[in-house]
């Protein structure tokens, strides 16, 4: 059970309890899908004996069943039973995990309490989540089926003319027909526009001779996917052509380095290597990677200071990018998970420039 897991790794890091949040950390550890809470506190309360409890607000008593559970409603103070949860698990003071992403307002609530010593929870957490098991693998891989499927159709689809916020929104639609929903909200980059990493999709219409990055991934029991693909509508500029080449290279580059006992900043190096030496490294401005599952973003990071040593289970993207100001900007995005020691691709659609 992960929840003992994570116990064993209280004590040996000598933390006397945790409180997590709702969120993907709360998810993986029981299986309990809270939604956002607004203000109203929820958390659940562990000890490093083992002992756990969830604080919940009373609208979900219909849905949290056979879990140790105190709810609380409108009218009441929440902090007062928490403090008695606290209390029956001997949690006064010490070194305590909260969520990295708590609320402020909980957090100050929470330290009237005691004689906290707070630490972010990601430092112990990510033990665990960096490796995957065979069953969250096999969901990130139907994950990613979703997201060639959508980026297969799209290719049929008649595009020029649309504005980018358009086929941004016609990709979320099809990604939810197909999975559970979106990782992210899709990017749609055109032009002048894609030299911007994470353009937010707006008003201008995709047009002939343009290089158009789409960015986007779907959910699937949790878990995420992330593709990039970069396509061309009409006959792209010729130094548009040589940059998607190179980013293809380094894909391809930092691809083959990714091993079981390799450092991640060996898999960005790759691919930073190559492009910096057809003269494009200042236009390389992001790391190669960053890790993916519950998360769209979470370890191990793939990037120049990147001191994860990979190992079989651990799951990242592979995504270098050039971006010149002015002229526009290529990505390529593949999903990849380390099995038997090396890396396997879980996305998969085409990667040669495609021309529409």
């Amino acid at each position: 059970m992960r929840l003992n897991s994570f116990v064993s790794l209280l004590g040996k890091g000598g933390f006397d309890g945790a409180l997590i949040s709702p969120g993907s950390n709360l998810y993986y550890l029981t299986g309990l899908r809270i939604h956002e809470t607004g203000e109203r506190l929820a958390l659940l309360a562990l000890s490093a004996e083992g002992n756990y409890r969830l604080l919940a607000p009373g609208l979900y008593e219909n849905v949290i069943k056979n879990f140790p559970v105190t709810f609380w409603h409108d009218g009441e103070n929440p902090y007062e039973k928490l403090a008695w949860i606290l209390a029956e698990m001997h949690i006064s003071s010490g070194r305590v995990l909260v969520e990295d992403t708590m609320r402020a307002d909980w957090l100050i609530g929470i330290m009237g309490l005691g004689n906290f010593k707070f630490h972010p929870l990601s430092s112990v957490i990510r033990e665990l989540r960096m490796r995957k098991d065979a069953g969250e693998i096999a969901n990130m891989k139907h994950a990613a089926k979703a997201a060639d499927r959508v980026f297969e159709e799209l290719l049929s689809w008649d595009i020029l003319g649309m504005r980018e916020r358009d086929l941004a929104l016609r990709i979320e639609l099809r990604i939810r027909e197909l999975s559970d929903g979106i990782s992210f909200q899709p990017i749609v980059a055109s032009g002048e526009n894609a030299a911007n990493p994470h353009h937010e999709p707006g008003e201008r219409r995709l047009r002939e001779g343009d290089l158009v990055i789409l960015d986007f991934g779907a959910r699937w029991r949790g878990y995420c996917s992330d593709i990039t693909r970069t396509i061309a509508l009409g006959n792209p500029d010729e130094k548009l052509v040589e940059v998607y080449n190179v980013v293809k290279e380094a894909q391809e580059n930092a691809y083959r380095a990714v091993k079981a006992g390799v450092k991640a900043r060996e898999v960005d190096a790759a691919a930073r290597e190559t492009i910096e030496k057809a003269g494009y490294g200042k236009f390389f401005t992001h790391r190669t990677g960053h890790g993916l599952g519950l998360d769209v973003h979470e370890e191990p990071y793939i990037g120049p200071d990147g001191e994860v040593t990979l190992e079989n289970g651990m799951t990242f993207t592979i995504e270098p990018g050039i971006y010149v100001p002015g002229l526009g900007g290529v990505r390529i995005e593949d999903d990849v998970a380390v099995v038997d020691g090396r890396g396997r691709r879980l996305t998969r659609a085409e990667r040669e420039l495609v021309i529409l």
